[in-house]
């Protein structure tokens, strides 16, 4: 089936029929903004949608694509939420003019299976952080990303800055491609407590959501102490996840807001990633440095 009209929200599951649709509003000076997902939307991706749709005479595109490339395991991939009903009715309720959700097959190289014989290289900085624990996960993203791209050619892509590795490495593959596309981050949605929203927090039991607030407390204090330098920083964010037996820390790292070695002072963005019962979770924000009596660059 080639598109479908939901009220009024057009799904479009043919690649070829959306890039029309998207070559005919760009033709009528319309800026096709795209938010990509991969379904279970929450209050972070509402987030997103509303500041797509608030771009001047801009056409919104949300893509809903599983991408199984992702996932280290099939039992991941299985274990993922699915509410594509629900999906579409969030993009409905903040009108949405066109959601974009292709099968795996279509998504596919014609003739060939899901890896296809085309991949885009994240470069160094895909095997540190997210990459080192997930190998070949940046490879996935970038290259259904720029997929995408080919298909939807958006004036504009929108994409949270929770996922900040996939926020700068999508922004590096556009400028390093010459793709043309402007890649706008989004600040990360958070509840009451700060916990960053995701799909995976659905996983979490009661006793695990409280201790997984941890980890944006942790960032939190890492970022108060940034005048007291980058040893400071480090060594906040760590007492109170030690306070917190039940998140297994994966990875505390400070960096410049490119993922480069963090400056003496600066603009500087602090990331982690951990277990929290059986989920895993990641979170990150950003703080700026002093040198204070420990200021260095790190390593």
């Amino acid at each position: 089936m080639t598109s479908r009209l939901r009220g009024e929200l057009t799904v479009h599951e043919d690649p070829a029929a959306l890039s029309a649709v998207t070559r005919s509003l760009r033709l009528a000076g319309h800026p096709v903004v795209l938010v990509p997902t991969m379904g279970a939307l929450h209050a972070g991706h509402r987030a997103l949608i509303r500041a797509a749709r608030a771009i001047p005479s801009g056409r919104t595109v949300v893509s809903i694509y599983l991408n199984p490339l992702q996932f280290g395991s099939r039992h991941d991939l299985d274990r993922y939420p699915r509410s594509f009903d629900a999906d579409l009715a969030m993009c409905r309720e903040e009108g949405v003019e066109l959601v974009f959700a292709p099968s795996v097959a279509t998504m596919s190289p014609p003739g060939g299976d899901t890896t296809g014989d085309t991949t885009v290289s994240p470069g160094a900085l895909g095997a540190q952080l997210e990459g080192a624990s997930r190998a070949g996960h940046f490879a996935a993203v970038l290259t259904v990303v720029a997929t995408l791209f080919g298909i939807v050619a958006p004036d504009r892509a929108l994409f949270g800055e929770k996922d900040y590795q996939q926020l700068v490495l999508v922004q590096r593959m556009v400028a390093d491609l010459q793709m043309g596309v402007q890649v706008l981050g989004v600040p990360t949605a958070r509840d009451a407590d700060g916990l960053a929203l995701s799909s995976r927090n659905i996983y979490l039991d009661a006793e695990a959501r409280g201790a997984a607030v941890a980890l944006s407390a942790a960032l939190s204090a890492g970022a108060k102490a940034g005048g007291q330098g980058h040893d400071a920083v480090l060594a906040a964010a760590g007492e109170v996840l030690a306070r917190q037996p039940a998140v297994a820390l994966d990875y505390l790292a400070l960096r410049n807001p490119q993922l480069g070695p963090a400056p003496a002072q600066g603009p500087a963005r602090l990331l982690l990633a951990a277990t929290v019962g059986t989920t895993r979770l990641i979170d990150n924000v950003g703080l700026q440095l002093s040198a204070g009596s420990n200021g260095r660059g790190a390593p």
